[in-house]
């Protein structure tokens, strides 16, 4: 008896997902299982934070903080491929084009394996200068090289892992996406107490236990797709790349990557400034961030997940469902960010201390997670609207809402309030960002969408 109808049935859900469920239950339905995947990803950080913290080295805890721009960039790059071509896998399938999409996914394989390489090549080849630009110092320079220079070696896994759950989620197969999620922190759970302890490789353990998991995760994805499950599948017919296609993916893609690239320069300022007040100072805020990162994946799954609900119903000229869409998204995602800040408010010291013992880290990493949780309510509505953009084809708008929200408020409001007010001002400037930023960001989404709309009803007029 053939598959074939329980393939159509599996493909119209996905398909009706996107274009007819109730906007709050579409919202749910793709966040909520990419949140779950996004909790345990971020495990990756916190496990490697804790066991390293469980060697009682404040400095080696600074080195990965100091060594986690390298990880952003090489997901800024990895964001670059996932996000142009989710973005128009989805209006392809949106306007019902299964070629283009299927050709689209193909050429994120290629770009993919391309870019790892190249991204390898350079930072093995710079490694030292690269170290001392990220503000490592005597303590610190060691451990950091180390740790990075793994990180930069397994490239292609975690660029893999990070790009093919994009391309998986663009077509609504969700729940294949947050395999790999699951499976590569399981494994780093598993290797890093072996290679840290056991093996007695420390910092180089975590990295390489990091690296082992996204191998993992990736190999997961490209399972999903041998195996006929997903809607598309790669082919050998269009690995000689459509000009077109290329250039539609990096129209999307580079400004999605830069968004990312100005966030780690933005982190590094934030590292340089906070070295000024010690090595220990680095290592509580970086334990901060990382508890922060739980709260953040909240809302970064909801824009994520909705990216291909927009995408699809942009192609398929529904602006009304649109504005449906980022309403409920918006609400649902405040909603849920609110819990979690005040969960962040009342435990704040407890959460710092499971991952360092040190009184003056637990002290300063508290203060700093107290104030950086005011970002929570606010910082959905910015992520969704430049998600939004990215899945309309209009990249100019979100990287707009990106340098903005990077070069001409947070890195000027970091520099003023910390040379106003030290250190206690430069822990609010994000907050009083994002606090802009949303205002801003959803008052230009809704205008350019409602000016899609008001075109749409000229042209049928």
């Amino acid at each position: 008896m053939s598959d074939r109808p329980k393939e159509i049935e599996k493909e119209d859900r996905r398909i009706h997902t996107l274009r007819d469920e109730a906007p709050a239950k579409a919202v749910f339905r793709m966040g909520v299982p990419l949140i779950a995947g996004m909790f345990i990803m971020v495990l990756y950080n916190l496990v490697d934070t804790f066991f390293i913290g469980l060697l009682r080295d404040d400095y080696q805890l600074a080195a990965v903080n100091l060594a986690y721009p390298v990880m952003m960039i090489t997901i800024a790059v990895s964001n670059m491929v996932g996000s142009g071509s989710g973005s128009l896998i989805a209006r392809s399938l949106g306007a019902a084009d299964q070629e283009k999409a299927e050709r689209t996914l193909t050429a994120g394989f290629v770009l993919t394996a391309v870019h790892s390489a190249v991204l390898a090549c350079l930072g093995l080849l710079f490694l030292p200068s690269l170290v001392r630009m990220l503000g490592a110092g005597e303590h610190t320079v060691l451990p950091a090289s180390r740790y990075i220079r793994v990180i930069l070696i397994g490239s292609l896994f975690t660029m893999g892992n990070y790009t093919f759950g994009q391309l998986l989620r663009s077509e609504g197969s969700v729940r294949y996406s947050i395999v790999g999620m699951i499976l590569g922190t399981v494994v780093n759970i598993i290797l890093d107490p072996i290679f840290i302890f056991v093996l007695k490789l420390e910092i180089t353990g975590a990295a390489a236990a990091t690296i082992l998991g996204n191998a993992a995760g990736m190999a997961a994805s490209l399972y999903y797709y041998q195996a006929g499950k997903t809607l598309l599948s790669p082919s050998g017919r269009y690995v000689r790349l459509r000009k077109d296609i290329v250039r539609e993916i990096y129209w999307i893609g580079v400004p999605a990557s830069l968004e990312t690239l100005l966030t780690s320069a933005a982190y590094i300022v934030n590292n340089k400034l906070a070295v000024g007040y010690g090595e220990l100072t680095v290592a509580a805020m970086g334990v901060a961030q990382k508890i922060m990162s739980l709260g953040s994946y909240i809302y970064q799954g909801f824009a994520a997940g909705t990216q291909p609900i927009m995408g699809y119903n942009y192609g398929a000229g529904d602006y009304k469902r649109m504005l449906a869409v980022l309403r409920a998204g918006i609400l649902v995602t405040s909603g849920c960010e609110l819990c979690v800040m005040a969960v962040y408010g009342i435990f704040a010291p407890q959460l710092i201390a499971v991952f360092t013992d040190t009184p003056e880290v637990i002290s300063i990493g508290a203060k700093v997670l107290r104030a950086q949780m005011l970002i929570l309510p606010c910082v959905g509505a910015v992520s969704m609207s430049r998600m939004s953009f990215q899945a309309m084809g209009k990249p100019g708008y979100a990287f707009g809402i990106t340098m903005v929200r990077q070069l001409f408020l947070y890195v000027p409001l970091l520099l003023l309030l910390n040379s106003v007010f030290g250190f206690s001002g430069m822990i609010y400037a994000q907050p009083l960002t994002e606090l802009i930023m949303m205002a801003v960001s959803l008052l230009l989404l809704v205008c350019v969408i409602q000016e899609e709309s008001r075109k749409k009803e000229t042209v049928h007029s």
